[in-house]
């Protein structure tokens, strides 16, 4: 799938030096909570699309590419705050929803990449470190085919 960037943003790239600065926004998101929780890349508070995204420190990995698995991302947020901890507690191991989308600090209502739509699972904490595993719904595992062919269902093919 190609992405289309914008001018700026190739400039930025292209060029040796630049004073853009790419900016990751993430949503955490769940039916339980009240507001998500959004976090930004950037050392200052990021106004996105009429939605403010706090400075946060956290680190995304990138996908191991093993042939036998699905690309799992493994997200990791400073334990600076307890608002993630608690929220977390609060969802009882159910799957959260993170979105992650790319903007550059000068234009935050243009996005370069994403929106990225993940789930995140198997979340862990300290004193220190929020940790989940974000991956995608796994379509390999679906079961095949989706519907039984039953009376009930497809009746034309009894009678």
């Amino acid at each position: 799938m190609a992405r289309t960037l914008s001018t700026v943003a190739k400039r930025a790239i292209y060029s040796s030096e630049s004073g853009e600065v790419f900016v990751v926004l993430l949503t955490i998101d769940h039916p339980d909570f009240l507001l998500p929780i959004r976090v930004g890349s950037d050392a200052v508070q990021v106004t996105s699309d009429g939605n403010v995204h706090l400075p946060y420190p956290f680190r995304v990995s990138m996908p191991s590419e093993l042939e036998d698995r699905l690309p799992e991302v493994t997200l990791e947020i400073d334990n600076v705050d307890r608002q993630i901890v608690d929220a977390v507690r609060s969802v009882g191991g159910s799957p959260m929803t993170v979105t992650m989308k790319v903007v550059l600090a000068s234009s935050p209502n243009v996005i370069e990449a994403g929106p990225i739509e993940f789930t995140l699972r198997d979340v862990s904490y300290d004193a220190s470190v929020v940790q989940g595993s974000l991956g995608f719904d796994d379509p390999l595992n679906e079961p095949f085919p989706g519907d039984s062919f039953t009376p009930a269902r497809f009746s034309g093919l009894f009678t």
